[in-house]
């Protein structure tokens, strides 16, 4: 999907008032969410790649929240390649 903002897909299908928004940079995939409950997240959390993403998975103690799922680089390489 795509706005004003740029190519999103939802983290959590269940809630659509959150989005993830994504965009390639070299050769690394970028993410930034956005909260319709919570507007001031976009501003204070900027761009996070995915190598970011992936080292956040490794401290992941399976009590809290899962990066991988939320920050999915398969449905973003899709969601990139549907937006060209």
């Amino acid at each position: 999907m795509k706005d004003d903002k740029g190519l999103y897909y939802h983290p959590f299908p269940q809630n659509k008032r959150v989005r993830m928004y994504v965009h390639e940079t070299g050769n690394d995939i970028m993410f930034r969410m956005w909260n319709q409950d919570d507007p001031q997240m976009w501003d204070d959390h900027g761009w996070v790649p995915y190598s970011a993403v992936t080292r956040a998975a490794e401290m992941y103690d399976k009590k809290n929240f899962d990066p991988k799922r939320a920050y999915d680089i398969h449905v973003a390489r899709e969601v990139l390649e549907a937006g060209k």
